[in-house]
């Protein structure tokens, strides 16, 4: 394996349909944040929210996991009602507070309450202070429900996994693992894999015995497929 095709190794892997399943944001509004857009209401050019982690070929886009991560809470703040002119400019002053880092909302926690764009940053005299990003004042508001639950963060701050269905299901999308296709964790078992078996023997007690794991694991699997679908 080339040096190159090493620093691609963990990152995750996926294709644009693969990135709508999970997420549920369309094909053409994924492409328009990964590449830009002009919005002919506005008269306005936009160009693309972020760079993604694979270079693209011959016009083929390549996500990984933190586009993964940076598309769904993206996706967030637009059914919360902030604006995208709102969402370009918060991103901006991120890459500000937060020098080097190319995905910032992989990094902290946002909430919004529709019109701002909210991060709790740690003060140097100790404590934190919620600060409102895009215009550089601090906010004094309670922080709302986190805007995308089940993101597991490590020691150092880096986003290390996904619990797309809750941590109690067992099902995450972690990078280093099946090229950050859906998992049943403790098993190593892709979703996919135990829903397509269970589709194709129509027992999910049957497959339980086939991979030798808990019935009720290869159930939540389906459960989570069935729900990519919808």
């Amino acid at each position: 394996m080339t040096a190159s095709a090493n620093a691609y190794l963990n990152l995750g892997i996926y294709t644009i349909p693969e990135a709508c399943r999970l997420t549920g944001v369309s094909k053409d509004r994924l492409r328009r944040w990964l590449t830009g857009y002009r919005s002919n209401a506005r008269k306005k050019q936009y160009s693309a929210l972020w760079k993604p982690q694979f270079p693209g070929r011959e016009h083929k886009v390549l996500l990984g996991f933190l586009d993964l991560v940076e598309v769904k809470v993206v996706s967030g703040f637009l059914d919360r009602g902030v604006s995208w002119p709102v969402i370009h400019k918060v991103r901006e002053a991120a890459q500000e507070l937060y020098p080097g880092v190319t995905h910032p909302f992989c990094t902290k926690r946002f909430s919004t309450d529709g019109r701002y764009i909210v991060a709790e940053v740690q003060r140097e005299t100790g404590g934190s202070a919620l600060v409102e990003i895009a215009n550089r004042q601090q906010v004094f508001a309670q922080l709302s429900a986190p805007l995308l639950d089940g993101l597991e963060f490590g020691e150092q701050g880096a986003l290390e996994r996904w619990w797309p269905a809750g941590k109690d299901r067992g099902i995450a999308i972690d990078p280093r693992k099946n090229f950050g296709q859906p998992t049943v964790v403790c098993t190593g078992i892709p979703t996919a894999v135990l829903a397509r078996s269970v589709a194709a023997n129509g027992s999910a007690g049957e497959v339980a015995r086939w991979f030798q794991v808990d019935a009720r694991l290869v159930l939540n699997a389906v459960e989570y497929e069935r729900s990519l679908e919808t």
